[in-house]
C-alpha cells in the first residue's frame, strides 16, 4: 500500500501543478471533479499493473495511456517514445530503414496510405495513395495505434511482410514486401526538351538545396531556351514546414506564404516571401494529386493564390493541420497538434484540400489504330518533291507515322499534359503583338 500511495501521490501532484499554468486557456471546470478524474486514473492504473493477466511495466502502462490520451485528439497527435523519436529525427535527414510509405489512421480502425515514396518497397510493390492496410502477416491491425503498427511494418533490412490492402472498396488482396533500408533523395530533376521537370518527393532538410542544383542545372543546360519549369509534388506526404516555405520562397518575390492560426488570436504565424524569383518568371506548372498532403499543398496553395504557378492533377489530401514536436527528455516526444495552416488568401487546407485549377484525371495515352490510310505520296505515278531537303522531311514525314522505336512511350498523363501547356505558354508569349493606333 505504500508503493501505491506514493505513485498516487506523485502523479495527482504533477497534474495538479500543472493545472493552474494551463488555466488560463482551458475551459473553466470545478477543480474537485478533475481531482476525481485522476483519482479514477490511478486506480485503473494500480488495477492493470497488479491484476492484468500478464505482467505490464509501469512505463509500458503510463505510455499507453498517454498515447491514447495523444491519439484520441485527432489522427496525427501521438506519444514518441525514445526509440520512436530517434526514427523521426533520422527520416527527416532523409534516410531510414521500412517499406517506405507515409501512413496516417482512417476512421475505419484501419491503416490508410497517404503516399507511397518514390523507388522504395512500397512504390514497387503497386501500393497507391489511399489503400487501406487491413492485415500485417495475417493479424488484423485493428485495435493498433498508428505507432504500434507502424512498428509491425519497420524489420531487419531484407526481411518479408505481407500486408493484406484493400482498394476502392474492392476485394482485399495481400502484396509481399521486402525491407529496405530507405534513401529517399528529395529532389529529383531532368530536361523535358526545352522544359525542366523538377520532383520533389517529400520535404527533407535536403530539399532547398536539391532545388536551388536543379534550377542552376536548367540554367546551365539551356539558358535563355528554358520555356518553363513543372514541380511535381505528386504523392509528396510532406515534411519540414521551413523547407515548404523555402521553396514557396523560392518563386515568389514578396507577399504571404503560408500563416498559423492556434486556438489563441495572438499566436498567428505568418511567413513571407523574399525578393527574388530563381525561375524568373518563367510558367510553373505545379502537380498535385490525393496524395500530395502538408507542406506539399503549402507550396501549391502559396503559388496559385499568387498566380506565380498553375496547379495542375487532382484535388490534395487536406492534411491542414500543424503538429509541434514537443521533447520529453530521455523518456521521447509528444507530437501535438497545435494549429492549422492557412493559404495567402485565407484558405484552411484542412479536410479540403488544393483544388488544381486544371483538374486532369490519372489516365492511359494509347495510340489510336487509324487504318492503313493513303497519302498523295502512296498513289500511283505521283509526282516526287525535288526540293534540296526533301529527303531529310520524308525521313521525318516516316518517323511521324511509323513512330521512333527508340523513343519511350508517353504513359504519364498529368505530366504530359501540364508539358503541353508550358509549351501553349510559351509559344503565346513569343507570339508579334499587334496594336492599333
Amino acid at each position: 500500500m505504500t508503493n501505491r500511495f506514493s505513485l498516487t501521490t506523485a502523479f495527482l501532484s504533477v497534474f495538479l501543478l500543472a493545472t493552474p499554468v494551463l488555466a488560463e486557456d482551458a475551459p473553466k471546470e470545478d477543480p474537485a471533479k478533475t481531482y476525481q478524474l485522476l483519482n479514477l486514473f490511478s486506480q485503473v492504473f494500480e488495477k492493470v499493473r497488479t491484476d492484468y493477466v500478464e505482467e505490464k511495466t509501469d512505463q509500458e502502462i503510463i505510455e499507453a495511456a498517454i498515447q491514447g490520451m495523444l491519439s484520441s485528439l485527432d489522427p496525427h497527435s501521438s506519444f514518441l517514445n525514445a526509440d520512436h523519436f530517434k526514427d523521426m529525427q533520422v527520416q527527416t535527414k532523409g534516410q531510414f530503414g521500412g517499406l517506405g510509405i507515409q501512413v496516417s489512421m482512417d476512421p475505419s480502425g484501419f491503416i490508410k496510405v497517404i503516399s507511397p515514396i518514390d523507388d522504395t518497397p512500397a512504390f514497387k510493390g503497386g501500393v497507391e495513395a489511399g489503400d487501406l492496410i487491413t492485415h500485417l502477416d495475417g493479424e488484423s491491425v485493428s485495435g493498433l495505434t498508428l505507432n504500434e503498427a507502424v512498428d509491425r511494418m519497420r524489420g531487419p533490412v531484407g526481411a518479408d511482410i505481407t500486408m493484406t490492402l484493400r482498394r476502392n472498396g474492392d476485394k482485399p488482396f495481400d502484396v509481399t514486401l521486402t525491407r529496405a533500408v530507405i534513401k529517399v533523395p528529395s529532389v529529383r530533376h531532368r530536361m523535358e526538351g526545352d522544359i525542366g521537370y523538377v520532383r520533389i518527393t517529400s520535404f527533407t532538410e535536403q530539399t532547398e538545396i536539391g532545388l536551388n542544383k536543379a534550377i542552376e542545372s536548367f540554367n546551365q543546360e539551356k539558358g535563355d531556351r528554358l520555356k518553363g519549369i513543372v514541380l511535381d509534388l505528386r504523392n509528396n506526404p510532406g515534411g519540414l514546414l521551413d523547407q515548404a516555405i523555402a521553396v514557396s520562397d523560392a518563386f515568389l518575390s514578396r507577399g504571404e506564404i503560408v500563416s498559423t492560426r492556434s486556438r489563441r488570436a495572438e499566436d498567428i504565424q505568418r511567413f513571407n516571401a523574399r525578393p527574388g524569383d530563381i525561375a524568373d518568371g518563367l510558367p510553373i506548372i505545379v502537380l498535385i494529386n490525393g496524395g500530395s498532403a502538408s507542406a506539399s499543398e503549402i507550396v501549391a496553395g502559396a503559388l496559385q493564390d499568387h498566380a506565380r504557378a498553375l496547379v495542375l492533377g487532382t484535388r490534395s489530401f487536406g492534411k491542414g493541420s500543424v503538429q509541434t514536436i514537443v521533447p520529453m527528455g530521455v523518456n521521447g516526444a509528444m507530437r501535438l497538434t497545435t494549429a492549422r495552416y492557412y493559404t495567402p488568401s485565407g484558405r484552411s487546407i484542412q479536410a479540403l484540400g488544393i483544388e488544381p485549377d486544371i483538374k486532369v484525371d490519372v489516365a492511359k495515352i494509347e495510340k489510336l489504330g487509324l487504318g492503313l490510310g493513303s497519302r498523295e505520296a502512296d498513289l500511283r505515278g505521283s509526282l516526287e518533291n525535288t526540293d534540296e531537303n526533301a529527303e531529310e522531311r520524308q525521313k521525318k514525314v516516316e518517323e511521324e507515322l511509323n513512330g521512333d522505336e527508340k523513343k519511350e512511350e508517353i504513359q504519364d498523363y498529368q505530366l504530359s499534359r501540364a508539358l503541353d501547356l508550358i509549351e501553349g505558354i510559351s509559344l503565346y508569349s513569343e507570339m508579334p503583338r499587334t496594336t492599333e493606333e
